[in-house]
């Protein structure tokens, strides 16, 4: 089986900075830009070896569930479910938890999402990048937002 590169988006041709999160398929060849590689499939992509997929990281439990992973199918018209569900998988508290270091990783240095699915615009990678990047925007709005006002170390219900 050949494995072709997808085309990259241009929104994904930007310069790799701090706090930001990029998309990859693991076919594509990895480059220093990447940053931490993270492997975000349940399967180990086929034909392709360790060395060769250039990984710090595989977060096969931040995958979608194989009940889940076998109704999508990557059949265009479930892409919508798929992203609902998926989504509803990651609230799981075991999942927080990875995500939320994942996305502190994001805060320090460029984290790039690899992926073995063919479209590169509906997969499980797509909807984990848009979790990502809204818990990184939460966290930005919050410390704009300065710590809570009321005196004595923000305590509520306490004079």
């Amino acid at each position: 089986m050949v494995h072709r590169p997808a085309k990259v988006p241009p929104s994904q041709r930007l310069p790799r900075r701090r706090g930001q999160i990029f998309l990859k398929r693991v076919y594509d060849p990895a480059q220093t830009a990447d940053g931490h590689r993270v492997l975000v499939d349940r399967l180990w992509p086929r034909g392709l070896t360790r060395e060769a997929a250039r990984l710090r990281a595989w977060l096969k439990d931040l995958a979608p569930s194989e009940g889940l992973r076998t109704w999508y199918g990557h059949e265009r018209d479930r892409w919508p479910e798929f992203r609902r569900r998926y989504r509803e998988e990651l609230r799981a508290p075991d999942k927080q938890a990875v995500l939320q270091a994942l996305a502190e990783r994001a805060r320090r240095e460029a984290v790039t999402l690899v992926f073995a699915a063919a479209d590169a615009d509906r997969n499980n990678a797509v909807v984990l990048k848009e979790v990502l990047e809204g818990m990184l925007e939460k966290r930005v709005a919050g410390a704009e937002a300065g710590p809570p006002r009321g005196g004595r170390g923000g305590r509520i219900g306490r004079s």
